[in-house]
């Protein structure tokens, strides 16, 4: 029958001893590398703030463009009240022009040059088309 005693395990190895520094060791030391916590941690850092920069030029273009487009709409507005104006002076003008050539006025001027208006049964028409026989 087995025996529930446990058998006595062989004692672990142990770690060889380590040599304990002095300290005139320490001035000659050998700089240790960086654990890979704080290299990993500097990376991270290093991407955060590039990722920041890039936003940065990004929203940076962005307000330019829309700086662009608000003068674009105010150049454009100021041709449009030009254009108006333009139109305005355009119809005073054909106002202007039709109450010159109305045929009441021009009767007047005649009237005051010393012209008379044709007597209507001394007028004859010409017909310049050929008749065909």
């Amino acid at each position: 029958m087995a025996s529930w005693h446990a058998v006595a395990a062989p004692a672990p190895a142990r770690a060889p001893a380590r040599k304990r520094t002095r300290a005139r060791d320490l001035d000659h030391r050998r700089p240790r590398p960086g654990s890979k916590r704080s290299v990993k941690a500097k990376v991270g850092v290093a991407g955060g703030l590039a990722w920041i920069i890039v936003a940065g030029v990004l929203l940076a273009g962005i307000v330019a463009l829309n700086v662009a487009v608000l003068r674009l709409n105010i150049r454009l507005d100021h041709m449009n009240t030009k254009s108006q104006q333009l139109q305005a002076e355009n119809a005073a003008l054909g106002a202007q022009l039709s109450g010159a050539v109305s045929s009441p006025r021009i009767q007047a001027l005649a009237k005051a040059r010393g012209f008379v208006p044709a007597d209507p049964t001394t007028i004859g028409y010409v017909d310049l088309a050929p008749r065909r026989p």
